[in-house]
């Protein structure tokens, strides 16, 4: 026994075992062959249904019985695997040109499985038999089966591009493949277009092969993704559902979704979209039904009255697979060995396969007739002399003597004297003389037109086309998926969505939306405004903010964290709604919440962010360190104990600030006295505050602006930036409102210009527009004139100045109503 025990090293030895393997599983199981598109199982899914007898003219059979005959001949593997191979090729969800015509449940896009292989039929589909096409005529070659029993076929002949048309997709060892389904048609004009110009490239190809095509629709969201993916083998596409907005006799929205992504799950869509609508993730869904049936897909999505159903379409493409990606890579095996291809490349080696399968085919069909000739030609010695070979054959004492007594004598081979020994009496007659004369003319004409055939390649190409095209005239059908003109990408690609000017408002309790800014109308000072937010009786206005869609928005928490979005991304309602809870888009912690938004201008990555704290620290910061906001924040400052961050401006780093309390002191100094410190620094004193004093806000002004303070009672004035020092930094600060009962504290300071429009909101979200020229221009210690009436309970929650409009409307609420003192 000790003969038979060999030392090996471990290492090399699981080494070699696991590239064995994995050559097995690649080569052998889990990625496609790039002549006939097909993994080995779907191969001989075809080649045994073909061997069974199960085509299309023929009736249904049991999936057990084609699942037996494949797996006990051909794939000695789990009869599971083979059966779940074969529902899929009878998908029309899964397959653009299906393989299997299936009979009974094959599962549905619900995500149902196919009925056990013992309830379900099927047979071979009619596009099929183009897959295994003179396969009889020695087209490819045949490999042993797995115990060498059998022989299978190592490729198919393929008559059409499966590969490209019903793509592909599967995981291996250290590698995967996925292709995704195209139009026959656009494939079939884009192999002529190879044969006609072989030097044409993938930006020619694209010409009559735009992009995929999926059998479920959709829309695939810009080229640019198609095109790196067809030059390089890899890539990446958005893909979306076809949705449309319909609206009610009610004046309510609805979403009609009619077309979903390639390979996604209807019910699980739908269970995740009542789950957003239920814990408020999407505000503004009040039903979601699921209306499909035989004549279609429709899913209907009802939206609330004051809900837009494009704010609420855009968030469902954002958080479900309403929006999905589908990433190219396109890996087959190419001459036995796995590689990335591009789109000419699969093309190239597709043409280079019929090119071998018409070649072997026309030499199968060159032997065959010539084979024929040859019996022929020695019927036709017989018929020349029938009578001594008849008198020959009765003086044989057997066959054999028979036979070679005409091979000696008429100079015949084996094969012409036993066909004329076979030969019946009624070939002798003078009609069959002249059949087997006709027969062998038209042989020898077939003959040299086969071998002209192999002489040509161009014969061989225009063969190919020739029945490409009958193809395509039989089985193509339009294109199901629509490309969308333009390079879109992703949500975050801002040419989806249009340029405009909106307001951004934040409640105290946490809700955010975005308005247009038409939404308010210029009222002269002193009016009562109109009412921009649905407020609950326990919320007050916080911030109010005017950018555009396209500006990058930073949010700045009370606990110091920074988060990011684009204006677009918040959701737009009208203008009573409250607003979506700002949770809902940012990672806030408990007890967190927005405190400051600012929006920064990205051409200009050299300014700076200024931070000001509730008990008067400040802090300098490059906008540079904040470039890589992750989605769950960043740590913008350290606060100390009981302090908060209350505001955060954008600044250039030599600008002049100024900070103001609620008890109407502020201070003037340059930014200069602050120098630039790291994201995470605690910043130092920039106003000292009188006791039970705090910061309401800062601005940075300019000699040639003016300064508006707002209080909470409604009262407000303009100064002259020449009315404020400017002192160091660190300071308590000069008085610039007079505080009494009647004005309230300090809740606003802005800079201002004769041409801009002041926006103030209460804290029961009524908001008032009105020119900044209408304000008095007053003293720093003035009490101020009061700018917006409000009823009892009410105070001024925020202030924002705005671009001036000039459709100003006359309002004859108004007070003038200044005390100097």
């Amino acid at each position: 026994m000790t003969e038979n025990i060999h030392n090996v090293n471990l290492s090399e030895e699981m080494k070699e075992s696991f590239l064995d393997y994995a050559m097995s599983v690649i080569v052998a199981r889990a990625l496609p062959d790039v002549r006939d598109g097909l993994k080995p199982v779907h191969r001989r899914i075809l080649y045994g249904m073909s061997e069974l007898g199960v085509l299309p003219d023929k009736p249904h059979k049991k999936s057990a019985r084609i699942v037996g005959e494949v797996m006990g001949k051909f794939h000695p593997h789990g009869d599971s695997a083979i059966y779940e191979s074969m529902v899929r090729m009878a998908q029309p969800f899964s397959y653009r040109q299906m393989l299997v015509d299936g009979h009974g449940n094959f599962g549905s896009i619900d995500g149902d499985g196919a009925a056990a292989m013992r309830y379900t039929e099927a047979r071979m589909s009619k596009i099929a038999l183009e897959m295994l096409r003179d396969i009889k005529k020695d087209t490819v070659p045949f490999i042993d089966n797995y115990d060498g029993s059998e022989k299978e076929p190592e490729v198919l002949p393929a008559r059409f591009p499966n590969l490209l048309v019903n793509g592909t997709t599967g995981i291996a060892v250290g590698m995967a493949t996925n292709i995704p389904p195209h139009n026959l048609g656009e494939v079939i004009d884009a192999i002529h277009l190879l044969m006609e110009k072989p030097e044409c490239t993938v930006a020619d190809l694209m010409e009559v092969l735009p992009g995929p095509d999926f059998p479920t629709g959709g829309l695939v969201m810009g080229k640019s993704g198609i095109r790196k993916a067809y030059e390089t083998g890899r890539g990446s596409i958005i893909l979306r559902a076809r949705t449309e907005i319909e609206t009610k006799a009610s004046g309510k929205e609805m979403i009609v979704v009619t077309e979903l992504p390639y390979m996604v799950n209807k019910a699980k869509l739908v269970e995740r979209m009542a789950q957003l609508a239920r814990e408020k993730k999407i505000d503004g869904i009040t039903s979601i039904r699921d209306e499909s049936s035989r004549e279609g897909m429709r899913i209907v999505i009802e939206i609330r009255k004051d809900t837009s159903a494009s704010v609420v379409l855009n968030n469902l493409y954002k958080m479900t697979n309403l929006q999905t990606s589908f990433g190219f890579n396109m890996l087959a095996i190419e001459n036995g060995i796995p590689k990335i291809l591009n789109l000419k490349q699969i093309l190239v080696d597709y043409l280079d396969h019929q090119e071998s399968v018409i070649r072997r085919r026309t030499e199968f069909d060159k032997k065959k007739a010539e084979a024929r000739a040859h019996i022929l030609e020695g019927l036709r010695i017989a018929l020349d002399h029938i009578d001594a070979i008849i008198e020959l054959i009765r003086n044989s004492s057997s066959d054999e003597e028979a036979k070679q007594a005409l091979i000696s004598d008429y100079s015949l081979t084996e094969i012409q004297a036993q066909a004329i020994l076979d030969m019946r009496l009624r070939r002798l007659t003078g009609l069959e003389r002249a059949k087997i004369e006709k027969e062998y003319e038209e042989l020898l004409v077939l003959i040299a037109d086969l071998k002209d055939i192999l002489a040509h390649r161009e014969r061989i190409l225009h063969i190919i086309e020739d029945e490409l095209r009958d193809i395509q005239r039989r089985f193509d059908d339009p294109r199901r998926t629509e490309l969308l003109v333009g390079e879109v990408l992703s949500l975050e690609d801002e040419d989806l969505i249009e340029q405009e000017d909106i307001v951004i408002t934040l409640t105290n309790n946490g809700y955010i939306k975005r308005l247009a800014n038409t939404e308010f109308r210029t009222q002269r000072r002193g009016g009562r405004g109109v009412q921009g937010m649905s407020m609950h009786q326990d919320d007050d206005m916080q911030t109010i903010l005017t950018c555009s869609t396209h500006d990058l928005l930073l949010f700045f928490t009370n606990k110091g964290k920074v988060f990011k979005a684009k204006g677009y991304e918040i959701p737009e309602y009208s203008r009573n709604a409250k607003g979506i809870p700002v949770i809902n888009l940012l990672g806030l912690e408990e007890e967190e919440s927005i405190q400051s938004i600012i929006k920064v201008d990205l051409e200009n990555p050299k300014q700076e962010l200024f931070f000001v704290t509730k008990n008067g620290l400040v802090k300098r910061t490059a906008f540079a360190a904040f470039a890589n906001i992750r989605s769950n924040g960043l740590k913008a400052i350290q606060l100390k104990d009981e302090d908060e961050l209350i505001q955060v401006m954008v600044t250039s780093g030599s600008d002049q600030i100024m900070i103001a309390t609620h008890e109407g002191y502020s201070i003037n100094f340059m930014e200069e006295d602050v120098r630039s410190m790291g994201r995470t620094a605690a910043g130092v004193r920039g106003i000292r505050l009188r006791e039970g004093d705090f910061v309401i806000g800062a601005t940075t002004v300019s000699p040639e602006a003016q300064i508006l303070v707002v209080t909470e009672n409604g009262y407000g004035k303009r100064t002259e930036v020449s009315a404020y020092p400017v002192k160091k930094r660190g300071g308590k600060g000069v008085k610039t409102l007079q505080k009494t009962e009647r004005t309230g504290g300090l809740v606003a300071l802005c800079t201002v210009t004769d041409t801009d429009d002041v926006l103030v909101m209460t804290n029961r979200g009524v908001m008032i527009r009105f020119a900044v020229d209408t304000i008095s221009t007053i003293g720093r210690v003035a009490q101020g004139v009061r700018i917006i009436r409000l009823e009892e309970g009410t105070t001024v929650s925020t202030v924002d100045i705005i671009e001036h409009a000039e459709d100003e409307e006359e309002n004859t609420e108004v007070e003038e109503n200044t005390i100097e003192e």
